[in-house]
């Protein structure tokens, strides 16, 4: 299939109304590999076509989990409040990543006129439906999109090899400097900061001084600890692992239940010297979380590994709690807001 020229790119800010186009007008733009610009069409992106969301944030970058601790251009693109993959065409991949949208695929929506939608936060997915009509049969996948999901197979073992944005996701984006300045501007100038304080101009004038504001906490914290790793010195804000690691017990909490965070300190006695818990790293994003109740949103079991295309299955469970994804109040104020994944012990019961 030849790929026609892109619309107009829309110039989308956070906060905005759109409408994700037809599938038919949305397959018009991929080339023969499901891609446009090297972003992949997932299947799972199909089952949203013609329906309206608000714009969560506008994805002009993004962390970079195969190289960690680089960021990532992306152009024209932006994420979807609630909108996230259910993984149902790669192995019943768990991760329940935000999806990128190019704005391509998208069209701007006269919030006048603008159809009910369910409008939130990007912590929880909304409701998906089923990828199967009345009928039983499954739901019909064009040829085109099924080549955005499996690479091929690992010639040793027979292991199918998962293709999806986020294995992809050096494909369709570029290097960001972290000495780029221009990257703060765009996350004010984009509403990804905004609160939503209203539309008046003393109001407007608010958001962009507590944007300025939210843009130099990060540069400052970047800059201590930068000097803090030529020191050698602790870095902010601290996770302190215990010298003697304490078990974390299993409590086998399910979708539904409400939970509590326990305390830094009761967290920070399950710990290694690396912060982690059999492997898990508990990282300084999830610092804000302690102490909260929240609903388990669901039990992880499997993810794609982002690295090698390979499903990673946990030894262990791992948690997803509603409202409780990366803020990237430490990393660049990134957009991409993955959820974190809790261990059992790190949670108590409520009720």
């Amino acid at each position: 299939m030849e790929q026609t020229a892109q619309p107009h790119k829309l110039n989308l800010l956070a906060g905005e109304m759109v409408e994700v186009r037809s599938q038919e007008e949305i397959l018009s733009t991929l080339d023969e590999n499901g891609r446009l610009n090297a972003m992949p069409f997932m299947p799972e992106m199909v089952q949203y076509c013609g329906k309206q969301f608000r714009v969560y944030k506008v994805a002009h970058k993004t962390c970079d989990n195969i190289q960690p601790w680089n960021m990532r251009t992306v152009k024209n693109a932006v994420h979807l409040t609630n909108v996230r993959c259910d993984g149902q065409s790669h192995g019943s991949c768990d991760a329940g990543c935000l999806i990128f949208w190019n704005e391509a695929w998208l069209k701007r929506v006269d919030t006048v006129f603008a159809k009910n939608s369910q409008i939130g936060e990007c912590g929880s997915a909304l409701p998906m439906p089923s990828l199967a009509p009345a009928s039983g049969s499954a739901f019909p996948i064009p040829e085109i999109l099924q080549r955005t999901t499996v690479k091929g197979k690992d010639p040793s073992t027979g292991e199918e090899i998962y293709s999806c944005q986020a294995t992809d996701l050096r494909d369709f984006t570029s290097d960001l400097p972290s000495w780029n300045p221009w990257q703060y501007v765009r996350d004010i100038r984009s509403g990804n900061l905004n609160r939503g304080l209203g539309n008046s101009k003393s109001e407007k004038l608010l958001e962009l001084l507590l944007g300025i504001v939210d843009v130099l906490r990060v540069l400052l914290i970047e800059m201590f600890n930068k000097i803090q790793s030529v020191r050698e010195g602790v870095q902010y804000p601290h996770i302190r692992a215990l010298p003697t690691v304490q078990p974390s017990g299993e409590l086998n909490v399910q979708p539904g239940e409400f939970v509590q965070v326990k305390s830094r300190q009761e967290i920070f006695a399950t710990l290694d010297k690396k912060n982690r818990n059999r492997g898990l790293l508990f990282d300084s994003e999830m610092l804000k979380y302690c102490g909260g109740t929240y609903r388990v949103l669901k039990r992880v079991n499997q993810i794609v590994d982002e690295k090698n295309g390979k499903m990673l299955r946990m030894k262990s469970s791992c948690i997803i709690l509603d409202g409780s994804a990366c803020a990237a109040d430490y990393h660049k104020l990134c957009p991409r807001a993955i959820y974190h994944y809790w261990r059992e012990g790190w949670l108590r019961r409520v009720g």
